[in-house]
């Protein structure tokens, strides 16, 4: 995916749906971002999540980012999996 250094803190990346047909806790799923990315992860609807901005983007400073998404269950021991988003930054001229 791409994205544009100046895009707002609104703008999704990606939406993706999680999903464990287990019952109870161990179909219980949580997602979290891998690392220090200026991305955040947002709660859409019901097991859809989307990742936005959290912060300015720089693509003189950082021009890729691998985005790791980490779904985790709650069983125990808890299973989990996760999927790396490329998000390639795109140059707005600053001057």
């Amino acid at each position: 995916s791409e994205i544009s250094e100046d895009a707002s803190p609104e703008t999704v990346v990606a939406l993706f749906r999680v999903q464990d047909r287990d019952s109870g806790s161990n179909g219980q799923v949580h997602c979290s971002l891998d690392g220090d990315v200026p991305f955040r992860l947002e709660k859409s609807y019901e097991d859809y999540y989307r990742v936005v901005p959290s912060g300015e983007l720089d693509r003189e400073q950082v021009s890729e980012y691998n985005v790791t998404v980490r779904a985790s269950d709650g069983g125990r021991p808890a299973l989990w999996s996760s999927a790396v988003l490329r998000l390639w930054v795109l140059d707005v001229n600053d001057n």
